[in-house]
């Protein structure tokens, strides 16, 4: 909830740590808006997260994903505020960098959710994207969810993503 005398008629910074889908930035946008915020900002402590991690993290598939081939503006309009920023990979990289202890330094990270670029260094296609996300969509779940599907008869692992995890050699 808002206390709408520290929003109304004010220019607003909202901050969150990342924008995946846009849903949650909308509706806390919505809010400030609702308790009379003159300008509503929109910061993300993460870059924009345009790839899905392919290895096993729950990131939505790209077409998902409201970074995935939009501009800043364009994420703007779409959760409904004046303006977003982000952090840039580069400097978000830098300090962390600057954190690690002299004796074990950090210097590369696996930042495909943000670059694209996978630390397998495997080029990843449009086929396996595709495939991803015809297994790993909202309506594939749902159907998986209900019993329904090409997928129903296949025996999941516990804790399951759809194959997409690392499962020891003694579950399998």
């Amino acid at each position: 909830n808002t206390i709408k005398p520290e929003f109304a008629g004010k220019n607003v910074l909202l901050v969150d740590d990342s924008i995946v889908r846009g849903t949650t930035a909308n509706e806390i946008v919505q809010m400030a808006r609702e308790a009379g915020a003159r300008k509503v900002f929109f910061s993300s402590a993460a870059p924009p997260i345009r790839y899905p991690n392919i290895y096993g993290i729950d990131i939505p598939t790209r077409e998902e994903l409201i970074a995935y081939e939009r501009k800043e503006d364009e994420i703007a309009s779409m959760i409904g505020c004046d303006w977003v920023i982000y952090q840039d990979l580069p400097d978000l990289e830098d300090s962390i960098s600057k954190c690690a202890a002299a004796e074990q330094p950090l210097t590369e990270f696996d930042t495909s959710c943000f670059s694209g670029t996978y630390v397998t260094g495997e080029k990843i296609g449009d086929e396996y994207f595709t495939n991803l996300f015809n297994m790993r969509n909202d309506d594939a779940k749902q159907k998986r969810d209900n019993g329904g599907g090409d997928n129903s008869s296949r025996m999941k692992p516990m804790a399951s993503n759809d194959g997409c995890e690392s499962i020891p050699n003694s579950a399998k």
